[in-house]
């Protein structure tokens, strides 16, 4: 009797072992706390409020649309899904905060919204009321809780030095200046080529408010330095995280794409000329760049004059040594958080209807086999969403453009997105999902997806 009841249990426990390896693992997304949320849109409106109404009385209706144009952009991050507050996430994130402010007299008693976004794009900025933004972006190319301190201290040094109030007033000035106004009036009685003087004029503004800019950067990184090592983070983060900063944009946090390996099927193979590169596309620029072509390419980049940046800090982190930690809150949540915001960034831009960066994300999921599972499902959801926008002539709207500035397999997934046939389109994601079938059909709406191809016709 005893030998038959562990056989039973036994197999009994190999059959729940072959089931539970049948079912497919999803991924639980972070839920933000909707009221931390509604409480720091509430906190901006009142700040908002307070600024709009001590704006002076010299050029009032300027400082209105400026810092309602401040107060729109503030609102809209903060009212969005684009707004982690997240209970682990945010959680983590004012502890290093706090981390900062105990040790920074400066800072304290400020009021502050301090949160990470869900957006790509590698950055971080102050939005002058008190509100820092960290996008995952950024946080997914960071090596340590020390860079992510700089960072933030950096930002913080932007508002305490009232750095965008100060760029309001000087723009203001500038518009409202005798200079600006007497090339205004010109341009209103020429009857010709004003559309180009208007544009030589704002470009201009726009140059000198960049330079205006710049020198803010680097009161902004001689403060976020004092910050940084009182607060007892290792300053020799600081040089790695602007070294990192210098060549984010052609850093790739994973190994290229192999768009062929992924999209090649016995009975559909890869077709060459979807990513085949045409002459004249992307002609190297010339190695004896003018100074002008120079710094104009330099102010694409999302981190301009890093390498200034670092040779202005060299003597303070010299001195600095290698003193401090390198994490002061938590090693683990850091590295969790990375690997999370890769995964959250990736579902927003889906949200946000930028397609191709989230097929290009969860293609780099897919190919490092981290989330498969996710990864397969948002492929095919992503291609047949590409379908049904390019059936409706609304491709491009959804899809970047080749451009320089993105990193070569990113390129050659634009490129064959917009080369891609309708029904080539179609006919890829039918053999996609019919490859992961036997792994997929149990996953939550896979079968949805597959419901809305149709098997291609020889």
């Amino acid at each position: 009797m005893k030998t038959k009841c562990v056989l039973f249990l036994t197999v009994f426990f190999l059959a729940f072992l072959a089931l539970k390896s049948q079912t497919p693992q999803v991924y639980i997304f972070q839920k933000d706390d909707t009221v931390l949320k509604k409480q720091y849109f509430e906190q901006a409106v009142k700040q908002h409020e307070l600024v709009a109404s001590t704006t002076g009385t010299q050029h009032p209706k300027d400082y209105k649309t400026a810092y309602e144009n401040q107060f729109k952009q503030i609102g809209e991050l903060l009212q969005s899904s684009r707004a982690v507050t997240a209970p682990e996430a945010n959680g983590y994130l004012q502890a290093v905060l706090q981390k900062i402010i105990v040790a920074n007299d400066e800072l304290k008693g400020r009021e502050l919204r301090v949160i990470f976004t869900r957006d790509w794009w590698p950055n971080a900025y102050s939005m002058g009321d008190g509100t820092i933004a960290i996008n995952a972006g950024l946080v997914i190319f960071l090596e340590n809780e020390a860079q992510l301190s700089f960072v933030l201290c950096h930002e913080l040094s932007h508002y305490y030095l009232q750095h965008t109030q100060k760029s309001i007033k000087k723009y203001v000035e500038t518009i409202n200046s005798d200079s600006v106004q007497k090339e205004l009036k010109k341009l209103y009685k020429q009857e010709y080529r004003v559309n180009q003087r208007l544009e030589e004029l704002a470009k201009s503004l726009a140059f000198d408010s960049r330079q205006h800019s710049r020198s803010n950067e680097a009161e902004a990184d001689a403060e976020g330095f004092k910050f940084t090592q009182k607060a007892g983070y290792n300053c020799s983060a600081i040089r790695n995280c602007l070294l990192l900063l210098d060549k984010i944009d052609d850093s790739l946090l994973y190994k290229p794409l192999n768009l062929e390996q992924v999209f090649n099927f016995s009975d559909y193979p890869f077709k060459k000329r979807w990513i085949e590169k045409e002459s004249g596309i992307f002609s190297r620029l010339s190695e004896n760049e003018s100074p002008e072509a120079k710094r104009e390419k330099d102010s694409l980049k999302t981190h301009p004059d890093c390498s200034t940046r670092i040779l202005m800090l060299s003597d303070s982190l010299q001195n600095a040594g290698e003193k401090g930690g390198n994490f002061l809150v938590s090693e683990n949540v850091f590295n969790k958080l990375k690997k999370d915001f890769f995964v959250e960034l990736t579902e927003q831009c889906y949200r946000s209807g930028n397609l191709s960066r989230n097929l290009y994300y969860s293609l780099h999921m897919l190919q490092t086999s981290e989330n498969t599972y996710l990864a397969v499902y948002s492929i095919a959801r992503c291609l047949n969403q590409l379908y049904e926008n390019q059936k409706d002539h609304r491709l491009g709207t959804t899809i970047d453009a080749e451009s320089k500035i993105y990193p070569e397999d990113y390129n050659l997934l634009l490129r064959m997105l917009g080369r891609l046939k309708l029904d080539e389109l179609s006919s890829l994601n039918y053999f996609f999902c019919k490859s992961y079938y036997e792994q997929m059909r149990n996953y939550p709406n896979f079968r949805d997806e597959l419901k809305k191809l149709q098997k291609p016709q020889n």
